[in-house]
Protein backbone atom coordinates (compact mmCIF):
# COMPACT_ATOMS: atom_id res chain seq x y z
CA UNK A 1 0.00 0.00 0.00
CA UNK A 2 1.26 3.47 -0.87
CA UNK A 3 1.61 5.77 2.10
CA UNK A 4 0.36 9.19 1.14
CA UNK A 5 0.99 12.27 3.31
CA UNK A 6 -1.87 14.65 3.98
CA UNK A 7 -2.05 16.60 0.72
CA UNK A 8 -2.24 20.34 0.35
CA UNK A 9 -5.81 20.45 -0.99
CA UNK A 10 -5.63 24.21 -1.23
CA UNK A 11 -4.11 23.51 -4.65
CA UNK A 12 -7.63 22.49 -5.75
CA UNK A 13 -8.85 26.05 -5.25
CA UNK A 14 -8.48 26.73 -8.95
CA UNK A 15 -10.58 23.69 -9.91
CA UNK A 16 -13.38 23.75 -7.33
CA UNK A 17 -15.12 26.97 -8.54
CA UNK A 18 -15.72 25.31 -11.89
CA UNK A 19 -16.68 21.91 -10.50
CA UNK A 20 -19.03 22.84 -7.65
CA UNK A 21 -21.83 24.52 -9.67
CA UNK A 22 -22.28 21.31 -11.66
CA UNK A 23 -23.22 19.31 -8.56
CA UNK A 24 -26.91 18.78 -7.79
CA UNK A 25 -26.36 19.47 -4.10
CA UNK A 26 -24.61 22.79 -4.66
CA UNK A 27 -26.83 25.62 -3.45
CA UNK A 28 -25.64 28.43 -5.71
CA UNK A 29 -26.25 26.84 -9.11
CA UNK A 30 -26.54 29.34 -11.91
CA UNK A 31 -23.95 31.81 -10.68
CA UNK A 32 -20.17 31.95 -10.59
CA UNK A 33 -18.31 30.94 -7.44
CA UNK A 34 -16.19 33.84 -6.28
CA UNK A 35 -14.16 32.17 -3.52
CA UNK A 36 -13.39 28.72 -2.15
CA UNK A 37 -11.54 28.19 1.11
CA UNK A 38 -10.63 24.80 2.60
CA UNK A 39 -11.54 24.79 6.29
CA UNK A 40 -10.41 21.28 7.14
CA UNK A 41 -8.91 18.27 5.37
CA UNK A 42 -8.04 14.87 6.85
CA UNK A 43 -7.11 11.45 5.53
CA UNK A 44 -9.65 8.75 6.35
CA UNK A 45 -8.00 5.92 4.43
CA UNK A 46 -4.36 5.88 3.30
CA UNK A 47 -3.03 4.28 0.13
CA UNK A 48 -3.72 4.62 -3.57
CA UNK A 49 -6.48 5.42 -3.84
CA UNK A 50 -6.65 7.31 -0.56
CA UNK A 51 -9.81 8.77 0.92
CA UNK A 52 -9.84 12.39 2.05
CA UNK A 53 -12.50 14.21 4.05
CA UNK A 54 -12.83 17.92 3.29
CA UNK A 55 -14.90 20.77 4.71
CA UNK A 56 -14.77 23.91 2.64
CA UNK A 57 -16.33 27.33 2.41
CA UNK A 58 -17.67 28.43 -0.97
CA UNK A 59 -19.04 31.97 -1.00
CA UNK A 60 -19.88 31.73 2.73
CA UNK A 61 -21.64 28.36 2.41
CA UNK A 62 -20.11 25.30 4.07
CA UNK A 63 -19.84 22.06 2.10
CA UNK A 64 -18.58 18.54 2.73
CA UNK A 65 -16.58 16.52 0.21
CA UNK A 66 -15.20 13.00 0.19
CA UNK A 67 -12.34 12.93 -2.29
CA UNK A 68 -10.46 9.97 -3.69
CA UNK A 69 -6.76 10.60 -4.34
CA UNK A 70 -4.88 8.58 -6.92
CA UNK A 71 -1.99 8.79 -9.36
CA UNK A 72 -4.08 7.24 -12.13
CA UNK A 73 -7.85 7.53 -12.42
CA UNK A 74 -9.74 4.41 -13.61
CA UNK A 75 -11.87 4.94 -16.71
CA UNK A 76 -15.17 4.54 -14.84
CA UNK A 77 -14.26 7.41 -12.48
CA UNK A 78 -12.94 9.92 -15.01
CA UNK A 79 -16.23 11.82 -15.06
CA UNK A 80 -15.91 12.29 -11.29
CA UNK A 81 -12.53 14.04 -11.37
CA UNK A 82 -12.46 17.37 -9.52
CA UNK A 83 -8.89 18.42 -10.33
CA UNK A 84 -5.23 17.83 -9.59
CA UNK A 85 -3.23 18.47 -6.46
CA UNK A 86 0.15 20.15 -6.29
CA UNK A 87 1.88 16.76 -6.08
CA UNK A 88 0.36 15.71 -9.42
CA UNK A 89 -2.21 13.28 -8.03
CA UNK A 90 -5.84 13.44 -9.08
CA UNK A 91 -8.75 14.21 -6.78
CA UNK A 92 -12.18 12.81 -7.64
CA UNK A 93 -15.61 12.55 -6.01
CA UNK A 94 -15.14 9.40 -3.95
CA UNK A 95 -18.87 8.79 -3.50
CA UNK A 96 -18.74 7.14 -6.94
CA UNK A 97 -15.96 4.74 -5.86
CA UNK A 98 -17.59 1.57 -4.54
CA UNK A 99 -14.39 0.23 -3.00
CA UNK A 100 -13.54 3.38 -1.05
CA UNK A 101 -17.10 3.87 0.15
CA UNK A 102 -17.34 0.27 1.31
CA UNK A 103 -14.53 0.99 3.77
CA UNK A 104 -16.71 3.48 5.64
CA UNK A 105 -18.56 0.58 7.27
CA UNK A 106 -15.33 -0.53 8.90
CA UNK A 107 -14.94 2.91 10.45
CA UNK A 108 -18.43 2.64 11.96
CA UNK A 109 -17.88 -0.93 13.14
CA UNK A 110 -14.63 0.05 14.86
CA UNK A 111 -16.09 3.20 16.50
CA UNK A 112 -13.20 4.85 14.71
CA UNK A 113 -11.79 8.34 15.18
CA UNK A 114 -10.30 8.37 11.66
CA UNK A 115 -9.74 11.83 10.28
CA UNK A 116 -10.53 13.33 13.67
CA UNK A 117 -14.18 12.39 13.13
CA UNK A 118 -16.41 10.32 15.43
CA UNK A 119 -17.85 7.23 13.71
CA UNK A 120 -20.61 6.18 16.09
CA UNK A 121 -23.09 3.31 15.75
CA UNK A 122 -26.41 3.78 17.52
CA UNK A 123 -26.65 2.07 20.93
CA UNK A 124 -27.00 -1.70 20.52
CA UNK A 125 -26.24 -1.69 16.78
CA UNK A 126 -23.38 -3.81 15.41
CA UNK A 127 -22.48 -2.61 11.91
CA UNK A 128 -21.82 -5.35 9.38
CA UNK A 129 -18.79 -4.80 7.13
CA UNK A 130 -17.73 -6.15 3.74
CA UNK A 131 -20.84 -4.91 1.91
CA UNK A 132 -20.58 -3.47 -1.58
CA UNK A 133 -21.37 0.23 -1.80
CA UNK A 134 -23.24 2.08 -4.52
CA UNK A 135 -24.44 5.70 -4.73
CA UNK A 136 -28.15 6.38 -4.99
CA UNK A 137 -28.71 7.59 -8.52
CA UNK A 138 -31.41 10.21 -7.91
CA UNK A 139 -30.87 13.93 -7.75
CA UNK A 140 -31.04 15.34 -4.25
CA UNK A 141 -29.56 17.99 -1.96
CA UNK A 142 -27.34 15.40 -0.24
CA UNK A 143 -25.53 12.25 -1.38
CA UNK A 144 -26.67 8.80 -0.25
CA UNK A 145 -24.69 5.56 -0.40
CA UNK A 146 -26.32 2.13 -0.18
CA UNK A 147 -24.38 -0.78 1.32
CA UNK A 148 -25.57 -4.15 0.07
CA UNK A 149 -29.18 -4.58 1.13
CA UNK A 150 -28.46 -3.50 4.70
CA UNK A 151 -27.76 0.22 5.13
CA UNK A 152 -28.09 3.61 3.49
CA UNK A 153 -25.75 6.43 4.52
CA UNK A 154 -26.75 10.01 3.86
CA UNK A 155 -23.81 12.43 3.60
CA UNK A 156 -24.94 15.95 4.39
CA UNK A 157 -23.37 18.11 1.72
CA UNK A 158 -24.12 21.31 3.64
CA UNK A 159 -23.59 20.25 7.27
CA UNK A 160 -24.68 22.70 9.97
CA UNK A 161 -23.38 22.85 13.55
CA UNK A 162 -25.60 21.71 16.39
CA UNK A 163 -28.31 19.06 16.67
CA UNK A 164 -29.33 17.52 13.36
CA UNK A 165 -33.09 17.61 12.83
CA UNK A 166 -33.13 14.55 10.59
CA UNK A 167 -31.32 12.42 13.17
CA UNK A 168 -33.17 13.74 16.20
CA UNK A 169 -36.66 13.28 14.73
CA UNK A 170 -35.86 9.77 13.56
CA UNK A 171 -34.63 8.88 17.03
CA UNK A 172 -37.73 10.40 18.63
CA UNK A 173 -40.02 8.46 16.30
CA UNK A 174 -38.22 5.17 16.96
CA UNK A 175 -38.52 5.78 20.71
CA UNK A 176 -42.23 6.38 20.18
CA UNK A 177 -42.54 3.02 18.42
CA UNK A 178 -43.26 4.45 14.97
CA UNK A 179 -43.54 1.92 12.16
CA UNK A 180 -43.32 4.71 9.57
CA UNK A 181 -39.55 5.38 9.67
CA UNK A 182 -36.38 3.37 9.01
CA UNK A 183 -34.25 2.46 12.03
CA UNK A 184 -31.18 4.68 12.68
CA UNK A 185 -27.87 2.77 12.46
CA UNK A 186 -24.99 5.22 12.94
CA UNK A 187 -23.79 8.81 12.69
CA UNK A 188 -20.47 10.41 11.82
CA UNK A 189 -19.79 13.80 13.31
CA UNK A 190 -17.06 16.33 14.01
CA UNK A 191 -17.05 18.92 16.78
CA UNK A 192 -20.81 18.87 17.26
CA UNK A 193 -21.68 18.78 13.57
CA UNK A 194 -23.39 15.70 12.11
CA UNK A 195 -21.76 14.89 8.78
CA UNK A 196 -23.56 11.65 7.91
CA UNK A 197 -26.48 9.51 9.06
CA UNK A 198 -26.88 5.78 8.36
CA UNK A 199 -30.21 3.94 8.52
CA UNK A 200 -31.58 0.51 7.68
CA UNK A 201 -31.98 0.21 3.93
CA UNK A 202 -35.48 -0.66 2.79
CA UNK A 203 -34.59 -2.66 -0.27
CA UNK A 204 -38.17 -3.78 -0.92
CA UNK A 205 -39.48 -0.22 -1.07
CA UNK A 206 -40.87 1.72 -4.04
CA UNK A 207 -40.66 5.50 -4.11
CA UNK A 208 -43.99 7.27 -3.75
CA UNK A 209 -43.38 9.58 -6.70
CA UNK A 210 -42.58 6.72 -9.07
CA UNK A 211 -45.60 4.72 -7.94
CA UNK A 212 -47.98 7.66 -8.23
CA UNK A 213 -46.78 8.81 -11.63
CA UNK A 214 -47.06 5.26 -12.99
CA UNK A 215 -50.71 5.44 -12.02
CA UNK A 216 -51.10 8.73 -13.91
CA UNK A 217 -49.52 7.20 -17.01
CA UNK A 218 -51.97 4.30 -16.83
CA UNK A 219 -54.86 6.74 -16.72
CA UNK A 220 -53.63 8.93 -19.59
CA UNK A 221 -53.07 5.85 -21.73
CA UNK A 222 -56.75 4.94 -21.47
CA UNK A 223 -59.13 6.82 -23.72
CA UNK A 224 -62.43 6.34 -21.92
CA UNK A 225 -61.86 5.24 -18.32
CA UNK A 226 -62.09 7.35 -15.19
CA UNK A 227 -59.35 7.40 -12.56
CA UNK A 228 -61.19 4.91 -10.35
CA UNK A 229 -61.61 2.45 -13.21
CA UNK A 230 -57.97 2.10 -14.24
CA UNK A 231 -56.03 -0.92 -13.04
CA UNK A 232 -53.28 1.28 -11.61
CA UNK A 233 -55.63 3.37 -9.48
CA UNK A 234 -53.60 4.97 -6.68
CA UNK A 235 -56.43 6.09 -4.38
CA UNK A 236 -56.10 3.13 -2.02
CA UNK A 237 -52.41 3.89 -1.55
CA UNK A 238 -53.15 7.59 -1.10
CA UNK A 239 -55.60 6.67 1.67
CA UNK A 240 -53.01 4.50 3.41
CA UNK A 241 -50.39 7.23 2.98
CA UNK A 242 -52.68 9.76 4.65
CA UNK A 243 -53.09 7.44 7.63
CA UNK A 244 -49.30 6.94 7.83
CA UNK A 245 -48.63 10.69 7.83
CA UNK A 246 -51.23 11.22 10.56
CA UNK A 247 -49.58 8.44 12.62
CA UNK A 248 -46.18 10.15 12.29
CA UNK A 249 -47.69 13.44 13.40
CA UNK A 250 -49.28 11.72 16.39
CA UNK A 251 -45.99 10.04 17.33
CA UNK A 252 -44.08 13.31 17.05
CA UNK A 253 -46.68 15.03 19.20
CA UNK A 254 -46.34 12.31 21.84
CA UNK A 255 -42.53 12.32 21.78
CA UNK A 256 -41.84 16.05 21.55
CA UNK A 257 -43.39 19.36 22.49
CA UNK A 258 -46.82 20.47 21.31
CA UNK A 259 -47.88 24.07 21.73
CA UNK A 260 -50.82 26.32 20.94
CA UNK A 261 -50.25 29.66 19.23
CA UNK A 262 -52.71 32.52 19.37
CA UNK A 263 -53.90 35.42 17.18
CA UNK A 264 -50.58 37.28 17.26
CA UNK A 265 -48.71 34.29 15.89
CA UNK A 266 -51.38 33.71 13.24
CA UNK A 267 -51.01 37.32 12.10
CA UNK A 268 -47.22 36.93 11.98
CA UNK A 269 -47.65 33.81 9.87
CA UNK A 270 -49.87 35.73 7.45
CA UNK A 271 -47.20 38.42 7.22
CA UNK A 272 -44.62 35.79 6.27
CA UNK A 273 -46.88 34.49 3.49
CA UNK A 274 -47.35 38.01 2.16
CA UNK A 275 -43.58 38.57 2.21
CA UNK A 276 -42.99 35.40 0.19
CA UNK A 277 -45.63 36.53 -2.28
CA UNK A 278 -43.94 39.95 -2.57
CA UNK A 279 -40.66 38.27 -3.49
CA UNK A 280 -42.33 35.98 -6.03
CA UNK A 281 -44.28 38.83 -7.67
CA UNK A 282 -41.03 40.66 -8.30
CA UNK A 283 -39.73 37.71 -10.33
CA UNK A 284 -42.82 36.18 -11.97
CA UNK A 285 -45.21 38.65 -13.66
CA UNK A 286 -47.80 35.90 -14.26
CA UNK A 287 -48.60 35.94 -10.54
CA UNK A 288 -49.83 39.55 -10.68
CA UNK A 289 -53.30 38.66 -12.00
CA UNK A 290 -53.69 36.20 -9.10
CA UNK A 291 -52.44 38.55 -6.40
CA UNK A 292 -55.87 39.48 -5.10
CA UNK A 293 -56.92 35.89 -4.48
CA UNK A 294 -53.64 35.10 -2.76
CA UNK A 295 -53.71 38.20 -0.55
CA UNK A 296 -57.27 37.44 0.52
CA UNK A 297 -56.39 33.85 1.45
CA UNK A 298 -53.40 34.95 3.51
CA UNK A 299 -55.35 37.75 5.20
CA UNK A 300 -58.04 35.25 6.22
CA UNK A 301 -55.44 33.61 8.49
CA UNK A 302 -55.34 36.80 10.57
CA UNK A 303 -58.90 36.15 11.69
CA UNK A 304 -58.14 32.71 13.12
CA UNK A 305 -57.97 32.42 16.93
CA UNK A 306 -54.96 30.09 16.87
CA UNK A 307 -53.81 26.56 16.15
CA UNK A 308 -51.64 23.76 17.50
CA UNK A 309 -48.01 23.54 16.41
CA UNK A 310 -45.43 20.77 16.77
CA UNK A 311 -42.49 19.20 14.98
CA UNK A 312 -43.55 17.94 11.55
CA UNK A 313 -41.76 16.54 8.52
CA UNK A 314 -41.25 19.99 7.04
CA UNK A 315 -40.76 19.12 3.35
CA UNK A 316 -43.33 16.43 2.66
CA UNK A 317 -44.05 15.27 -0.88
CA UNK A 318 -44.29 12.02 -2.80
CA UNK A 319 -40.52 11.85 -3.21
CA UNK A 320 -40.13 11.71 0.58
CA UNK A 321 -42.18 8.56 1.13
CA UNK A 322 -41.50 4.88 0.39
CA UNK A 323 -44.00 2.07 -0.01
CA UNK A 324 -42.69 -1.11 1.60
CA UNK A 325 -44.36 -4.51 1.82
CA UNK A 326 -45.76 -3.52 5.22
CA UNK A 327 -46.81 0.07 4.61
CA UNK A 328 -45.65 3.62 3.96
CA UNK A 329 -42.42 5.02 5.43
CA UNK A 330 -41.41 8.68 5.62
CA UNK A 331 -37.79 9.69 4.95
CA UNK A 332 -35.61 12.81 5.07
CA UNK A 333 -36.77 14.84 8.06
CA UNK A 334 -34.32 17.69 7.41
CA UNK A 335 -37.03 20.16 6.46
CA UNK A 336 -36.92 22.52 3.49
CA UNK A 337 -33.29 22.28 2.29
CA UNK A 338 -33.01 25.93 1.24
CA UNK A 339 -34.33 27.27 4.56
CA UNK A 340 -31.99 28.37 7.37
CA UNK A 341 -31.51 25.83 10.17
CA UNK A 342 -33.44 27.93 12.69
CA UNK A 343 -36.37 28.11 10.28
CA UNK A 344 -36.37 24.34 9.73
CA UNK A 345 -36.36 23.69 13.47
CA UNK A 346 -39.49 25.73 14.16
CA UNK A 347 -42.66 24.01 15.29
CA UNK A 348 -45.45 24.19 12.73
CA UNK A 349 -49.02 23.18 12.11
CA UNK A 350 -49.27 19.59 10.81
CA UNK A 351 -51.39 21.09 8.04
CA UNK A 352 -48.14 22.31 6.49
CA UNK A 353 -47.22 18.69 5.72
CA UNK A 354 -50.73 17.97 4.47
CA UNK A 355 -50.57 20.96 2.12
CA UNK A 356 -47.20 19.80 0.80
CA UNK A 357 -48.57 16.37 -0.04
CA UNK A 358 -51.69 17.81 -1.67
CA UNK A 359 -49.46 19.92 -3.87
CA UNK A 360 -47.40 16.82 -4.72
CA UNK A 361 -50.50 15.01 -6.01
CA UNK A 362 -51.03 17.91 -8.40
CA UNK A 363 -47.45 17.65 -9.59
CA UNK A 364 -47.71 13.91 -10.11
CA UNK A 365 -50.86 14.40 -12.18
CA UNK A 366 -49.74 17.31 -14.34
CA UNK A 367 -45.98 17.03 -14.82
CA UNK A 368 -46.37 14.61 -17.74
CA UNK A 369 -48.29 17.32 -19.61
CA UNK A 370 -45.77 20.10 -18.95
CA UNK A 371 -44.56 21.67 -22.18
CA UNK A 372 -47.30 20.02 -24.27
CA UNK A 373 -49.83 21.87 -26.35
CA UNK A 374 -52.95 22.25 -24.16
CA UNK A 375 -55.23 19.22 -24.46
CA UNK A 376 -58.41 19.71 -22.47
CA UNK A 377 -59.24 16.01 -22.33
CA UNK A 378 -55.83 15.05 -20.93
CA UNK A 379 -55.84 18.00 -18.55
CA UNK A 380 -59.30 17.06 -17.29
CA UNK A 381 -58.26 13.46 -16.70
CA UNK A 382 -55.09 14.50 -14.88
CA UNK A 383 -57.10 16.88 -12.69
CA UNK A 384 -59.56 14.09 -11.93
CA UNK A 385 -56.66 11.87 -10.79
CA UNK A 386 -55.31 14.65 -8.56
CA UNK A 387 -58.70 15.38 -7.00
CA UNK A 388 -59.39 11.70 -6.35
CA UNK A 389 -56.06 11.12 -4.63
CA UNK A 390 -56.08 14.38 -2.68
CA UNK A 391 -59.47 13.39 -1.25
CA UNK A 392 -58.29 9.84 -0.52
CA UNK A 393 -55.22 11.17 1.30
CA UNK A 394 -57.34 13.43 3.49
CA UNK A 395 -59.79 10.59 4.16
CA UNK A 396 -56.90 8.39 5.24
CA UNK A 397 -55.42 11.11 7.42
CA UNK A 398 -58.79 11.49 9.16
CA UNK A 399 -58.73 7.82 10.20
CA UNK A 400 -55.72 8.46 12.46
CA UNK A 401 -55.98 12.20 13.13
CA UNK A 402 -58.27 15.20 12.71
CA UNK A 403 -59.67 15.65 9.22
CA UNK A 404 -57.46 18.36 7.67
CA UNK A 405 -60.44 19.68 5.70
CA UNK A 406 -62.03 20.71 9.00
CA UNK A 407 -59.68 23.73 9.02
CA UNK A 408 -60.23 24.99 5.45
CA UNK A 409 -58.96 28.55 5.90
CA UNK A 410 -55.55 27.48 7.18
CA UNK A 411 -55.18 24.53 4.81
CA UNK A 412 -56.09 26.73 1.84
CA UNK A 413 -53.56 29.39 2.85
CA UNK A 414 -50.80 26.82 3.34
CA UNK A 415 -51.47 25.22 -0.03
CA UNK A 416 -51.45 28.56 -1.82
CA UNK A 417 -48.30 29.62 0.03
CA UNK A 418 -46.63 26.41 -1.17
CA UNK A 419 -47.83 27.06 -4.71
CA UNK A 420 -46.30 30.56 -4.62
CA UNK A 421 -42.98 29.03 -3.61
CA UNK A 422 -43.30 26.53 -6.47
CA UNK A 423 -43.96 29.27 -9.00
CA UNK A 424 -40.69 30.95 -8.04
CA UNK A 425 -38.77 27.68 -8.07
CA UNK A 426 -40.08 26.60 -11.46
CA UNK A 427 -39.49 30.05 -12.93
CA UNK A 428 -35.80 29.71 -12.00
CA UNK A 429 -35.28 26.06 -12.85
CA UNK A 430 -38.00 24.58 -15.10
CA UNK A 431 -40.01 27.30 -16.87
CA UNK A 432 -42.17 24.71 -18.66
CA UNK A 433 -43.49 23.62 -15.26
CA UNK A 434 -44.67 27.07 -14.10
CA UNK A 435 -48.25 26.34 -15.30
CA UNK A 436 -48.55 23.51 -12.74
CA UNK A 437 -48.54 25.71 -9.60
CA UNK A 438 -50.39 28.49 -11.45
CA UNK A 439 -53.19 26.03 -12.25
CA UNK A 440 -53.30 25.06 -8.59
CA UNK A 441 -53.75 28.68 -7.57
CA UNK A 442 -56.57 29.06 -10.10
CA UNK A 443 -58.27 25.85 -8.91
CA UNK A 444 -58.09 26.78 -5.24
CA UNK A 445 -59.43 30.20 -6.11
CA UNK A 446 -62.44 28.63 -7.84
CA UNK A 447 -63.11 26.24 -4.97
CA UNK A 448 -62.72 28.98 -2.41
Amino acid sequence: MTTRPLPAVTSLAADLPGWLPGQRWFAAKGRDVASVRVERAALLVDGDPALLHVLLDADDERYQLLLGLTDEVPDHLRSSVVGRLADGSYAYDATHDAELMGGLLELFAEHSAAGGLDWLPEPGVEVQTGLRARPVGVEQSNTSIVFGEHYILKLYRRPAPGPNRDVELHRALVRAGSAQVAEPVAVVRAEGTVLGFAQRYLGDAAEGWATATASVRDLLAEADLHAGEVGGDFAGEAHRLGAAVAAVHADLAAALDVDTVGPAEMAAGADEMHARLDAALARVPALAEREGVLRAAFDAVRGLPGTQVQQVHGDLHLGQVLRTTTGWVLIDFEGEPDAPVAERNRTRSPLRDVAGMLRSFDYAALHLLAGEEPDNQRLTRAAEWADRNRAAFCDGYATAGADPRADPVLLRAFELDKAVYEVGYEHRNRPDWVPIPLAAIDRVARVG
